[in-house]
């Protein structure tokens, strides 16, 4: 029997108690959260006691014998599989519970498997990026590997087509278009593999663009609010100052700011490296403001006990670098305390460029900023200043300017 934390864990799992507190001390969890966690330990190590079992015996139908039986019991938490994932992850860390099976592979999660490790490997696209692809073209996988193989070999540009007419029915403009060219790529892909008789890719109709434009950038006074929201004195408030003060002066996207690392800034140069799209990566200058901000939070509010070199921390354990998610929640949070209503990330990437127009700015400097690739995306942000568009028109010929 073991003491940690105020609770005695008997029976099987006594000998890792200690051990599993140290790991959730390391995780950043505070002591009441490890406290709830070794209560957890102690029941489960009673429950295997007495029925005569050891942590070995801890396969799935153990787990869900187990949270029957505490639902049963009327507790109100860990009633669950999920909710046994730090304990059950820690020992399985340690090899002394089986490690948990995986379901039965279909012929659809082979399909989605393989198309996602082309994504990967071949096509050079991010993780989070292969992930929107597949939840995109997963309905339409789904559908059509009921016929197994000889049924994809069977595919007609009909099939194609109404799909893509369906889910035009159900979703956003925006959202089929996205729809659309994760289609064509796994039907790409399908013909690279033999999978499909042809090139269906090429039947893939071209989505309707109904969007209105670039949204409508923030007023300085707008932007200077959301920075004024956040809260210097605290180390959530460092650490948000420090993102939005990047956002709105780079044009940073969201998950470029998330995947910014330690070693991503050259104190000495005054340069940040930001890891673009594509596996692309440039260098640019680092304002004084920004490098302020992060400085005050490096110093001041981000955790010594950090789990990765990222550079912006999760306020809550496990203490582990922020998602691209969690950089625009803080967007929308300064924005709902300045009274500004919905705002999001990339709405300060469309206030840094005409920032930049309205300072007399040209497209290239946009471009060289935002770091695009091609000067038809650049040329978007004439919509927003009419003036800097009258600057590029050239005279008509034969007319004095």
């Amino acid at each position: 029997m073991d003491g940690v934390h105020g609770v005695r864990v008997a029976g099987p799992l006594a000998p890792y108690a200690r051990g599993f507190a140290a790991e959730l001390a390391r995780l950043g969890y505070s002591s009441w959260w490890a406290q709830r966690q070794l209560r957890l330990a102690a029941h489960l190590g009673g429950w295997l006691d007495a029925a005569g079992l050891d942590a070995a015996a801890l396969d799935a139908a153990a787990i869900g014998a187990y949270v029957a039986a505490r639902r049963a019991a009327g507790h109100g938490e860990f009633v669950t599989p999920g909710g046994l994932a730090l304990l059950l992850g820690y020992l399985r860390g340690l090899g002394v519970v089986p490690p948990e099976a995986s379901a039965p592979q279909t012929l659809s999660g082979e399909l989605l498997a393989g198309y996602g490790r082309w994504l990967l490997a071949e096509r050079g696209l991010r993780p989070e990026v292969a992930r929107g692809y597949l939840n995109a073209v997963r309905p339409f996988v789904t559908a059509h590997a009921a016929g197994g193989v000889a049924g994809l070999r069977g595919l007609v540009a009909g099939d194609v087509t109404a799909f893509l007419t369906a889910e035009s029915r159900r979703l956003a403009p925006g959202t089929v278009q996205r729809v659309a060219t994760a289609l064509r790529s796994l039907l790409r892909f399908w013909h690279l593999q033999g999978l499909t008789g042809g090139p269906l890719d090429r039947a893939v109709p071209r989505a309707a663009n109904r969007r209105p434009g670039l949204p409508r950038p923030l007023e300085h006074g707008e932007v200077a609010s959301l920075l004024a929201s956040c809260d210097p004195q605290t180390a959530v408030g460092r650490r948000d100052l420090a993102m939005l003060t990047l956002l709105a002066r780079l044009g940073l996207r969201a998950q470029e700011v998330a995947r910014l690392t330690l070693d991503d800034i050259d104190w000495r140069s005054g340069e940040i490296s930001i890891a673009g799209k594509g596996g692309r990566r440039d260098r640019l200058p680092l304002p004084a403001d920004a490098g302020q901000a992060i400085a005050a939070w490096l110093l001041h509010g981000r955790p010594a006990g950090a789990l990765d070199c990222s550079v912006f921390i999760r306020a809550r354990a496990p203490r582990s670098g922020l998602t691209p998610g969690a950089v625009t929640q803080a967007v929308a949070a300064a924005a709902q305390r300045a009274g500004l209503g919905a705002i999001y990330a990339h709405r300060l990437r469309h206030s840094a460029a005409t920032a930049i127009l309205a300072k007399g700015g040209s497209l290239a400097e946009i471009g060289q900023v935002l770091r695009h690739r091609r000067i038809v995306t650049t040329a978007a942000y004439t919509k927003v200043n009419i003036e800097a568009l009258r600057r590029l028109a050239r005279p008509w010929p034969g007319v004095s300017s």
